[in-house]
């Protein structure tokens, strides 16, 4: 995220948007997460039993929201809000599948971040860290945390949320 701001602002002023971008997308959620397991609610950070992520999508949803607000009314960069708001729909999307089926959230993620550096530096070479998204689908798989099909299923997700953002 931080890099994500930085190239919509085209300044350093962007570090600070992609920092509450970072701060709402990853660290609030995260703290959730491991506040929920220090309290016995889970029994690890990743949260295998799909039936309870529930809770984790809706303090995503409001965090994702709350600072899109903030950005909005700080007048941030259209870049980072864009991607923002594509991570918001994205999790609609996480949250709709994992309530039928166990979808990779890790590989959606990964996924979108490479799509979205892409596409607000325009620069198509960031696609090849698409490298770094195989890995992390690969690592799901191989700790039996994910199938093949939830890491595809995840990455396309990702991958197609963040696309929307080349159209803003």
């Amino acid at each position: 995220m931080l890099g994500i701001g930085f190239a919509a602002a085209g300044d350093w002023t962007g570090l600070l948007w992609g920092f509450l971008g970072a701060l709402c997308a990853g660290l609030i959620p995260a703290g959730y997460i491991e506040w929920e397991r220090g309290r016995g609610t889970w029994g690890d950070r990743h949260v295998v039993d799909r039936t309870k992520r529930a809770p984790i999508f809706f303090v995503i949803l409001g965090s994702i929201g709350t600072g899109s607000l903030v950005m909005v009314l700080g007048n941030a960069p259209l870049g980072i809000l864009a991607s923002m708001l594509a991570l918001w729909v994205m999790t609609i999307g996480l949250l709709a599948v994992n309530t039928v089926w166990k979808i990779s959230v890790d590989a959606s993620v990964a996924s979108a971040v490479v799509a979205l550096l892409a596409a607000v530096t325009h620069q198509p070479l960031w696609l090849l860290a698409y490298a770094l998204t195989i890995a992390v689908c690969w690592s799901r798989v191989a700790l039996s945390y994910h199938t093949v099909a939830q890491t595809v299923a995840g990455t396309a997700l990702g991958a197609a949320t963040a696309t929307a953002f080349l159209f803003v």
